[in-house]
């Protein structure tokens, strides 16, 4: 397999470095071809403007941006991990949970890699939720967090977990195509000891030696499941079910 691992995390010797780390080494271990996109260390651009697209009259930005795509004219930096993208057959988000979501520098890679085009489409035919151009790839979330698990569970202050990542995990990667994998997440990063990492390696290594084997989450497919008004048809739900569940087949 070809793994694209994208991190952001802006301290060389962190945990997060160092499951970094582990992870490439088990991946290559395993036979893949790893490829690595360190933020920090590659200075990433985090703001999505017109400079990304080379000269244009368009004022829209979003037009301007599927202009750009058409013409082959978004900035080298951009292009390059689209064509990770491309390449890859797993992508992996690797990042500490910072106000309930991913840093400022990973979401600017979001905004930027996933532009129109690429990642969406202007016209109600392009294909979402399920489809697109990265549709067959594998995805998954290593996180960490300070909070301990209970704090992130069904009844925790923080709220759940698969809550709180819904919107990086359907909103993105599931839009965008990919498979998503259940997320790997490493609680109570502040207080880790040596027997919390060794947990902790035990845990990534056991997700990532059976990458290519992990049940997705059952998101539900747009074309499948949904109205003409993106609506989840009617009967589709187990009884009760409400929230984000409801598009969890």
């Amino acid at each position: 397999m070809r793994t694209h691992i994208v991190y952001a995390h802006p301290h060389a010797r962190s945990l997060n470095a160092a499951l970094r780390d582990e992870t490439v080494q088990t991946l290559e271990g395993l036979g893949h071809t790893v490829t690595v996109a360190d933020l920090y260390a590659m200075n990433w651009k985090a703001v999505a403007d017109y400079d990304d697209f080379g000269p244009t009259e368009n004022e829209h930005f979003m037009a301007a941006a599927g202009e750009a795509w058409d013409k082959g004219s978004l900035t080298e930096d951009v292009k390059a991990e689209q064509e990770r993208l491309l390449a890859a057959d797993a992508v992996i988000l690797q990042f500490p949970l910072w106000w309930f979501t991913v840093p400022a520098i990973m979401k600017g890679w979001m905004d930027r890699v996933f532009t129109n085009g690429f990642g969406y489409g202007t016209s109600r035919s392009w294909p979402r939720y399920g489809d697109g151009v990265l549709a067959g790839k594998r995805a998954m979330v290593v996180v960490t967090t300070g909070a301990a698990e209970a704090h992130l569970s069904d009844r925790g202050v923080n709220g759940a977990i698969d809550d709180l990542l819904f919107p990086i995990q359907h909103g993105v990667l599931f839009y965008t195509g990919m498979q998503v994998l259940p997320p790997t997440v490493i609680t109570s990063a502040v207080t880790f000891g040596e027997s919390d990492y060794a947990d902790a390696v035990k845990l990534l290594r056991g997700r990532l030696e059976t990458l290519a084997e992990t049940e997705p989450i059952a998101y539900r497919r747009q074309d499948d499941d949904y109205g003409a008004d993106k609506r989840l048809l009617p009967g589709r739900e187990a009884e009760g079910t409400t929230g984000f569940a409801l598009h969890i087949a």
